[in-house]
């Protein structure tokens, strides 16, 4: 009956009760750091209170959660488990690949100037090796990206800028890289959780994403995915125990790698970040991606077409095409910071960056306190 009931509601209906958040504010900050769910909430308290009565007693029930992690996040991103790396943010992640390359003194790597630092300085530092890096725009069109990948070892590019909400086209990038035999490497923290993302269809090698945004987990606790067939030729270079098939064995001086993913884990996780981050990915999962889409996007075009109303400029083009659920907006002579702290004030949270306001909402957010932002505007 109860699935029935969610099904008749409006989707930010069905679910807000799993978001004790927006009993007081109107959140949109998850481009930044959103707030967890009651699943990942009581998750991460039960084993708090387990550890703090029992300390290690129950450690299988750790290692199902990293186990169960790891499964969600192959479910979401059409992936295999032995695919999936237990990381501590989106850094260690593009870290991972780009240190755990075998770069020759010429090799070619295609990267775009807009990029949060993660996934700029990572490349930027491989010209010190010699390495071409040829940057391009997120706006340049496929047939600039096309003609870039000639003779390109990698490409890296997220799936959603941070500051504009641009959403990159993954399968026409995928299509250009398959071509030309380039490793195709996304930082999804903009997307993943809020727009589908299939590795198998988009051809992408490499994948790296923190849980604390649009995947409504915890911080300190991300995704890596290397495909498997390229394990082999990215190498762990952060290297402890856990990095070797027979870590279980503490007498083993054999330090062959694990046959999976797990060869990136080198030391001990974070099992209570592990226990939030697999409820909330199993929450996005259970919501479902194909709805919590379109909700997160109708969120966002109506901050974008009431801010365009009041005279405030956008960042940068959206259409159905490229839209995310990101908005930034800003109007000459008006100060985003002190217009995010009047927002913060009736409880409307959106965050400040490089002069303009970015708002960011996810599917759970009550669409009346979008009206109430643009009355304050």
């Amino acid at each position: 009956m109860m699935g029935y009931e969610k099904a008749e509601l409006p989707l930010w209906k069905a679910w807000q009760g799993q978001f004790p958040v927006a009993d007081r504010y109107v959140y949109l900050n998850h481009a930044a750091v959103a707030p967890l769910s009651h699943n990942a909430a009581l998750a991460m308290a039960w084993l708090a209170s387990d550890t703090l009565y029992h300390g290690a007693l129950h450690y299988e029930r750790w290692l199902e959660a990293y186990d169960g992690v790891r499964k969600a996040a192959s479910l979401l991103i059409n992936a295999e488990p032995a695919e999936i790396a237990l990381m501590k943010n989106t850094s260690e992640g593009v870290a991972t690949v780009a240190l755990g390359i075998d770069w020759r003194w010429g090799d070619k790597v295609v990267a775009f100037r807009e990029e949060f630092p993660a996934n700029f300085y990572p490349w930027k530092r491989l010209e010190e090796k010699g390495v071409q890096v040829e940057w391009l725009s997120i706006l340049s069109p496929l047939e600039e990206i096309d003609k870039a990948c000639r003779g390109a070892r990698l490409l890296a590019i997220s799936f959603v800028n941070y500051l504009t909400g641009y959403r990159v086209d993954l399968e026409g990038i995928g299509g250009i890289c398959k071509r030309h035999g380039t490793f195709y490497f996304v930082d999804a923290i903009q997307g993943l959780g809020a727009y589908p993302i299939d590795v198998r269809g988009c051809g992408i090698h490499a994948l790296a994403a923190d849980g604390h945004k649009w995947l409504l987990g915890p911080e300190g606790c991300g995704l890596l995915y290397i495909q498997r067939d390229w394990q082999d030729s990215i190498f762990p270079v952060e290297f402890g125990w856990t990095n070797v098939a027979k870590f279980a064995d503490y007498s083993s001086r054999d330090m062959a790698l694990r046959d999976d993913a797990g060869r990136y884990e080198c030391g001990t996780l974070n099992t209570i970040g592990c226990f939030g981050l697999r409820a909330a990915v199993e929450l996005i999962l259970e919501v479902g991606v194909e709805r919590i889409t379109p909700a997160v996007t109708a969120l966002a075009d109506r901050i974008a077409e009431g801010v365009v109303k009041k005279d405030y400029e956008l960042s940068g083009p959206r259409n159905a095409s490229c839209a995310s659920g990101i908005v930034s907006f800003r109007k000459p002579g008006v100060d985003s910071r002190m217009l995010v702290a009047k927002l913060k004030e009736a409880d409307i949270l959106a965050a400040p960056r490089q002069g303009w306001v970015r708002a960011s909402p996810h599917f759970y957010v009550d669409p009346s306190g979008i009206e109430k932002m643009l009355e304050l505007l």
